[in-house]
């Protein structure tokens, strides 16, 4: 029975002595704290140089932009020819890029040129989170681990979004403005090598599909679409969180709690992962995305008119708690919605998807920042979780798992449609028989 399942669901104890776990878990976490560091330090190094936080967002946009871009092709490849293949000359390559993007800021070039060393500098980015997950996906295959391997990924990620920004402000407002990327760039490449080097664990190289199947996209996938569209939104917070935040605190003189601030949002998702991972819930991952995207999108709503530090770092924290929840159950989908050998495409279109939004955001909040109040650049979080609601309620029957046309229950009565729960449930442990 269903329940049998719940009560008997594994955790995070279980999921850490999975063998051969700790070999890219380490190297892993290593690699992918540059990634929370990059913007912001772009974002504090290009406004020292050039004054205006709307230049800056814009060419931290345009890494933003150029990761989105490419980091699904990066990902196809790493399902084709291997993840090292692809991480090596793609750790070089960005930190050569993080060294011109340095010297031309810093030189005050003018921002067609920081606009160029930018697109290479994004593009190469590694997406070591994405291949982490691909990881643990191709080691437990459909066992029930996988909903609490998502949100230990998640808790992974976000811990970063703690520790990379205020790291990033302390080092870029208390040594050099140069200092966060000239630490993004090392980490990078002392991470990003030594996960590389871990061979044992990454996923089968099939060829980019699998025996006697065709070659499958993950964005041919409809339910990948809409999720990219979710992440979007979700990136759209991280940026206007951080660009206004950055402005608001150097308005009132106090740009050193900049990274404590935004380390208090990043810290409720972080604990609203830890949660997410212990709890053996009894919905299905589709509608607590849907539930948690709306308390996601309401939370947003009085950032903008919040004036007062301890208030504004107490809705940051109800933003933070409110984004692991549909993070975990994205990621989570995945693994019912695409084949395996497109997955690390899709987890990289999805992280793609936040680069892009977290783009967007940071350039419409520095000119919003830069026209009007500081504060006005929040709006962005809102207008933009707002909008990709709007596209998970219209869309969400994209989101049930792969070959679901019906679902019987105890009645005898059939349902496909708006519901599909008990179809749902089957995410991650599908040779049970779950009916509830």
């Amino acid at each position: 029975m269903a329940s049998a399942v719940k009560d008997s669901r594994p955790g995070y104890g279980q999921l850490l002595r999975t063998p051969g776990a700790w070999t890219f878990l380490l190297p892993g976490f290593l690699a992918r704290q540059p990634f929370a560091m990059l913007t912001i330090s772009i974002v504090l190094l290009v406004e020292h140089t050039t004054g205006s936080y709307g230049t800056a967002g814009t060419v931290s946009a345009t890494t933003g932009v150029a990761m989105a871009l490419f980091a699904p092709q990066g990902g196809k490849l790493a399902d084709r020819f291997g993840q090292r293949a692809v991480l090596v000359p793609g750790v070089l390559v960005h930190v050569a890029g993080i060294a011109a993007l340095i010297t031309l800021a810093l030189s005050h070039a003018p921002l067609w040129a920081l606009l160029a060393v930018a697109v290479p500098t994004g593009a190469s980015t590694p997406q070591v989170g994405p291949m982490v997950r691909a990881r643990w996906a191709a080691r437990l295959g459909g066992s029930p681990l996988l909903p609490t391997a998502a949100a230990f990924e998640s808790v992974t990620d976000e811990f970063t979004f703690v520790v990379g920004p205020v790291l990033a402000t302390a080092l870029c407002t208390g040594v050099h403005p140069a200092a966060g990327l000239i630490a993004e760039a090392v980490l990078t490449l002392a991470g990003g090598l030594l996960f590389a080097a871990q061979r044992s664990s990454q996923p089968p190289v099939t060829g980019g599909h699998q025996a006697g199947a065709p070659r499958v996209s993950a964005l041919s996938v409809s339910g990948v679409r809409v999720l990219i569209v979710a992440f979007l939104g979700i990136g759209v917070v991280f940026g206007g969180m951080q660009v206004t935040l950055t402005a608001f605190t150097q308005d009132i003189g106090r740009p050193g709690i900049n990274g404590v601030l935004y380390g208090i949002f990043a810290a409720g998702n972080m604990l609203a992962g830890v949660a997410c991972g212990a709890l053996a819930w009894k919905t299905g991952p589709r509608r607590r995305l849907l539930v948690a995207y709306g308390l996601l999108a309401l939370a947003t709503v009085p950032l903008w008119a919040v004036t007062a530090v301890p208030l504004l770092a107490a809705n940051g924290l109800v933003v933070g708690l409110c984004i692991a929840p549909a993070l975990i159950t994205g990621y989570t989908l995945v693994e019912s919605l695409v084949p395996a050998g497109a997955r690390t495409e899709a987890f990289t279109w999805l992280t793609g998807a936040v680069a892009l939004g977290q783009a967007a955001a940071a350039t419409s909040a520095g000119r919003l920042a830069d026209a009007y109040a500081p504060s006005s650049g929040f709006l962005v979080p809102l207008a933009g979780t707002a909008l990709a609601l709007a596209v998970l309620l219209a869309l969400r029957s994209r989101l049930l798992p792969r070959g679901t046309s019906q679902v019987v229950t105890p009645s005898g009565a059939s349902s496909g449609g708006a519901d599909g729960d008990a179809a749902e449930r089957g995410v991650g442990h599908r040779t049970a028989a779950t009916v509830d």
